[in-house]
């Protein structure tokens, strides 16, 4: 069995895994959910990456849960969505975070959970609705073109921070955009996230990927806190 298939990576709506094999050979498990780390075998296991994980289906994994696995030795990754956020906890015990999502909540920049939450569907991982943390890059990288102000785009956010987030969708802020900007401006804002928009979540999940397969592959490296 070659190190890197020894990996266990639980992804779904922020990466496809057939995507993420193209950039690391380990093996893609769904979502975590509570319990699922006792689940892996003991002696297989090399490394374990977090990225997606449950938390409105089912109980979501427990950062005891983490700090056990991490307490056996084996390095514990986390990223982009539900890993992001057990790395901020954990980030002082051992478990590494990569990516811009993780440095914003350790950052205290973002505060909520729901700031990485979205519905998706389970069969095939794709996203029902927009996980606010994406839609704040992408109206910032409108204020860097002046499509909109940096006021504009802080009215839409505070907007969509009162939706639930399954209803966050595309024609909600949409909606929302009209309402602070008018028909035409909002359009082109929505033109301009949808071509250009980056979808931080699935980039720092690549991240993660292309840092652990630097890890393995590197003869006596010891992985390294990012942060």
């Amino acid at each position: 069995m070659r190190p890197e298939s020894r990996v266990f990576v639980f992804l779904g709506p922020s990466l496809h895994p057939r995507e993420a094999a193209a950039l690391l050979n380990a093996t893609y498990l769904p979502p975590i959910r509570r319990g699922d780390l006792k689940t892996l075998p003991p002696a297989e296991t090399r490394a374990v990456a977090i990225v997606d994980g449950e938390f409105y289906q089912s109980l979501a994994v427990a950062p005891k849960e983490v700090l056990a696995l991490i307490e056996t030795g084996v390095p514990v990754y986390g990223a982009s969505s539900m890993g992001a956020l057990r790395a901020v906890e954990l980030h002082p015990y051992g478990m590494i975070g990569v990516g811009s999502v993780f440095r914003l909540f350790r950052a205290g920049v973002l505060d909520a959970d729901d700031e990485v939450a979205l519905a998706y569907c389970p069969e095939t991982y794709r996203a029902l609705s927009e996980p606010l943390v994406n839609t704040r890059y992408g109206l910032r990288a409108a204020v860097r073109e002046h499509i909109l102000s940096a006021a504009e785009a802080k009215a839409i956010v505070a907007e969509l921070k009162d939706v639930y987030f399954p209803d966050r969708t595309r024609q909600r802020r949409m909606s929302i955009a009209q309402g602070l900007l008018g028909i035409e401006r909002a359009a082109a804002v929505d033109r301009f996230i949808a071509s250009n928009g980056p979808d931080r979540k699935e980039l720092d999940a690549r991240l993660l990927l292309c840092r652990i397969r630097r890890d393995l592959l590197t003869p006596g490296c010891v992985p390294a806190q990012t942060g």
